[in-house]
């Protein structure tokens, strides 16, 4: 299979303060997406900043603002926007950016399976806010992009898929390396890759400086994978070299020929996952 590319260039995390390198601003976060889309990504996941503060911001109107100017560039990128619980609680707040229509309307929203604890903050997801999120996405026609940290939540994707709140085919994005969740090893890679409900479709991250090794596996293993700064904001596992989105992208091309895998357009993606085929219409199709 072709490989998909799901570039994640600026997460909740990282500031200026911490690498030069992480967008933070409207153009920012556009001028990388472009750079990405230059060299040839299947689909991105935004998070929105504050224009003033840089802190993470759930308002629909700063991520219109991303998806117009992203789709300026291409109107067949698949865009994903985050419905992160890390520090905002409110379900109206998470699920702000399913609001957006038309030609600002996202293709899929991140859906985290579960509450989790990262190496300082939590990350709190109820089973009322999970079975919320999925209900507006189901309404809206947005496909979830179902974010898995260990199998247990591989367990409740396949009993909210019994419980008719989702639909195969899915995506999902298996991040391993988190100081409390499944570790970066072969074992829970595998051991997560076969617990995925049928008809799915799935990328690796590494969190930190496992990122490498899981894209790594992911594409040996003929599978996808999530990079960017939002996971990593190193070049090298020694910490020694800052890395620029367009750095670890320009890598996972050259692992990709290495490995003589395709990058994945997303119209095929697209295909697979039954999307709109861009061009004006996004979000799930019916057909």
């Amino acid at each position: 299979m072709n490989l998909i590319i799901n570039f994640t260039p600026t997460g909740m995390i990282p500031t200026k303060e911490m690498t030069p390198h992480v967008p933070i601003s409207i153009n920012e976060i556009i001028e990388d997406v472009h750079e990405a889309i230059e060299l040839g990504i299947t689909m991105v996941h935004l998070h929105a900043r504050n224009e003033i503060s840089g802190k993470p911001d759930f308002k629909k109107e700063l991520y219109g603002k991303l998806i117009e100017g992203i789709r300026k560039y291409s109107k067949e990128l698949i865009i994903c926007v985050s419905l992160s619980g890390r520090g905002i609680k409110e379900s109206e707040h998470r699920a702000s950016p399913l609001q957006l229509e038309g030609d600002l309307k996202p293709d899929m929203g991140s859906l985290t399976l579960s509450s989790l604890n990262f190496n300082k903050t939590e990350s709190v997801n109820s089973p009322d806010m999970i079975q919320l999120l999925a209900q507006e996405m189901k309404n809206k026609g947005i496909l979830p992009e179902l974010e898995a940290f260990d199998s247990g939540m591989i367990n409740y994707a396949k009993y909210l898929e019994k419980k008719g709140l989702l639909e195969a085919p899915h995506y999902f994005n298996l991040l391993l390396g988190n100081v409390a969740c499944a570790q970066a090893d072969l074992l829970h890679a595998g051991l997560m890759i076969r617990d995925l409900p049928e008809n799915s479709y799935w990328s690796l991250a590494g969190i930190g400086d496992t990122q490498l090794f899981m894209n790594s596996l992911a594409i040996a293993a003929n599978g996808g994978v999530r990079v960017g700064l939002e996971d990593n904001i190193y070049f090298d596992k020694h910490r020694k070299k800052l890395a620029k989105n367009i750095d670890l992208l320009k890598r996972i091309h050259v692992l990709a020929s290495a490995n003589e895998r395709v990058i994945m357009a997303p119209s095929e993606l697209r295909d697979k996952l039954h999307l709109h085929a861009g061009l004006g219409q996004y979000g799930r199709s019916n057909e």
